[in-house]
């Protein structure tokens, strides 16, 4: 484990990555104590963030696939046994609870999405209660998983999965390639580059329009890559903040308690909104592909 507070902070947002490291790289442990100098080209565990680095970008993040995955999974299992238990009786706590997020996903996509498409109200449930699920990760004491892991014989455990842009941004280039997929389908590939060459400035004036189109592409094309750009790094920000402070917080010791407990009220809050706001503006975004100018 950690001996000095920096060590603290570097282990705990370090993620666990699997990858490939290059032939004649020194290995080193935790401590800086001397293993092996590799022969050949090796896959993989990093026991060091430098290690992580030297893997590049074809390494993963084990740990947010993992914890990613693992809650998008407990969403499907859990939701699916509502569903299939669901009674027009007296519903219990968790199908009444169940029954108000699909609800407030219903509502909210009704006043926000202004195309025909029954994807989206499932895919916003999903985006919802999945990045939800996720977000969530960040109140159980930062300590536990990593410590438990560590015990394990595992180096790094990052148990919030949206503290890592890879999650954050592989969910808005989602979000980016249907906003993409649809704009065609809805109105062609003519359709799609006129939105993208004739807006917002315009003209009936051919040497006008001609003169507008190369400006009209830069200002379009900026907006269009600015939004899964924006999207994923909104998400990754405010939640990498947050489990920060909770670490910041954890180093205090004993005394923590009224700070962790205060910070983690304030934190629900922010990881329903940011649930919230990942799912308004994929719904924004879907349902401005659908609209004629």
């Amino acid at each position: 484990m950690a001996n000095t507070a920096t060590e603290y902070i570097q282990h705990h947002l370090q993620n666990l990555t699997y990858g490939q490291l290059p032939a004649g790289f020194e290995r080193v442990d935790a401590h800086g104590q001397f293993l092996e100098t590799l022969t050949e080209p090796t896959w993989t565990i990093a026991l060091t963030p430098l290690e992580a680095k030297a893997m590049g970008f074809w390494a993963i993040h084990v740990d947010s696939m993992f914890w990613s995955l693992l809650l998008g999974l407990v969403f499907a299992v859990l939701f699916s046994y509502v569903a299939r238990r669901a009674t027009s009786g007296v519903p219990g706590k968790l199908q009444n609870a169940i029954e108000a997020i699909v609800e407030f996903i219903d509502t909210s996509v009704r006043e926000s999405f202004h195309g025909k498409n029954r994807l989206i109200a499932p895919l916003a449930l999903t985006i919802f209660v999945w990045i939800f699920f996720m977000n969530l990760m960040d109140l159980v004491p930062v300590d536990w998983i990593p410590g438990l892991a560590t015990l394990a014989g595992i180096p790094y455990m990052k148990m919030v999965p949206t503290t890592d842009p890879n999650i954050t941004m592989s969910m808005s280039i989602s979000v980016f390639f249907l906003m993409i997929f649809y704009w065609i389908k809805v109105k062609g590939v003519s359709g799609f580059i006129g939105d993208l060459a004739l807006h917002p400035f315009s003209s009936d004036n051919l040497i006008a329009k001609a003169i507008l189109i190369p400006i009209n592409l830069l200002l379009e094309t900026v907006s269009l890559l600015a939004k899964p750009v924006s999207l994923g790094l909104r998400l990754f920000g405010n939640m990498y903040a947050g489990e920060l402070i909770f670490i910041l917080i954890a180093m205090i010791g004993w005394t923590q308690l009224p700070l962790h407990f205060g910070w983690a009220v304030l934190h629900i809050l922010v990881i329903t909104l940011q649930a919230y706001i990942f799912m308004t503006l994929t719904i924004v975004y879907l349902s401005s592909v659908y609209e004629e100018h």
